[in-house]
């Protein structure tokens, strides 16, 4: 069997520097103070940072796939996958969804180029409120033994301005995506093995994921031929009682950061080549302070918590796959 290591990560905030030309006019404008400080030197002392972790995933030898979010360019996936192939001696590549989300943060998929591709398939789709949030973007990951694993990026609306205010947009970005599902099993066939990652800012529970996106808790009935809709399984949902969150408000654990697998990573069908292995919240040492475990984030300058020891507000996450070798 082959197993596929598979990450997600919300960076936090990895923006490029102030006053970056590669930026627009337009984020310019709309983020105003909000980079004051951020020059090269923090930039790369966030990569180094960042780096630091990962390098540490799948037993120090690096992530296979990672799903990342707040992210804002090419130039500054750049940089970070450049720290990643020096410190593990990999040959990383990228594929990014530009999105007209006001805030300018992405989201990315970054891959070992000599366990896929060589070229992976995307699709955005254009979420649309008042104004653009992010893209939900799609990544069509190829095997060595050539098979597709196709892998949805999300990163939902926040909670700004509370939970249940802005609870509505998220339930339309549920609908367009469990939509959008429904097209993909259309032109790849039921047996189509799809993982969907990211930053919901809604837990398992809420009815945004169960009840529109419809990931749920119940192996048995997402693997049932009996029902007509096609239910995704929520891995995190194990992770609720365990006293710990990949976000954490106030005295409250979040689990925002979730994995969701179709029905053929689920099924026992021998003909189906993904299978569930395992799941986890990355919780290293230095990732966390204080009793709730709190994730210790690297904020900005220009904020009041600003920590150049830190990593980001979000903890990451794992999921591993098993492939069926070629006979």
């Amino acid at each position: 069997m082959v197993k596929h290591h598979i990450y997600w990560w919300n960076l936090e905030n990895l923006f490029d520097i102030e006053n970056s030309p590669r930026r627009s006019q337009f984020l310019n404008d709309h983020l105003g103070s909000e980079l004051h400080g951020w020059n090269t030197n923090i930039l790369n002392k966030k990569i180094t940072n960042l780096t630091s972790i990962i390098s540490q995933f799948n037993d120090n030898q690096g992530p296979d796939i990672l799903g990342v979010c707040e992210v804002e360019n090419e130039f500054v996936i750049e940089l970070l996958i450049t720290a990643m192939n020096v410190a593990l001696n990999r040959q990383y590549a990228f594929v990014i969804s530009e999105s007209e989300d006001k805030r300018g943060i992405d989201t990315a998929l970054i891959y070992d180029t000599e366990k896929y591709g060589p070229e992976q398939l995307t699709f955005s789709l254009r979420i649309i409120k008042r104004n653009s949030t992010r893209d939900l973007f799609q990544v069509h990951i190829n095997t060595a033994n050539g098979n597709k694993l196709i892998c949805i990026l999300n990163h939902w609306p926040s909670r700004s301005g509370g939970e249940l205010t802005s609870e509505p947009f998220r339930i339309m970005v549920a609908e367009n995506l469990s939509y959008w599902i429904e097209r993909i099993y259309e032109e790849q066939g039921d047996d189509a093995a799809i993982l969907l990652m990211g930053d919901f800012n809604d837990n398992p529970f809420n009815k945004s994921i169960t009840n529109y996106l419809m990931a749920i808790n119940n192996k048995a009935l997402v693997k049932s031929n009996r029902v007509r809709l096609k239910y995704f399984y929520n891995v995190m949902y194990r992770f609720m009682d365990d006293q710990i969150g990949t976000f954490v408000f106030g005295n409250e654990y979040n689990l925002l950061d979730q994995f969701m697998v179709s029905k053929s990573i689920l099924s026992e069908k021998p003909t189906l080549q993904f299978k569930l292995s395992s799941a986890a919240i990355v919780d290293f040492p230095e990732l966390t302070s204080g009793s709730y475990n709190k994730p210790v984030k690297f904020g900005r300058p220009n904020a009041s918590k600003f920590n150049l020891n830190g990593y980001s507000d979000h903890l990451p996450i794992k999921i591993v796959l098993s492939e069926k070798a070629l006979i």
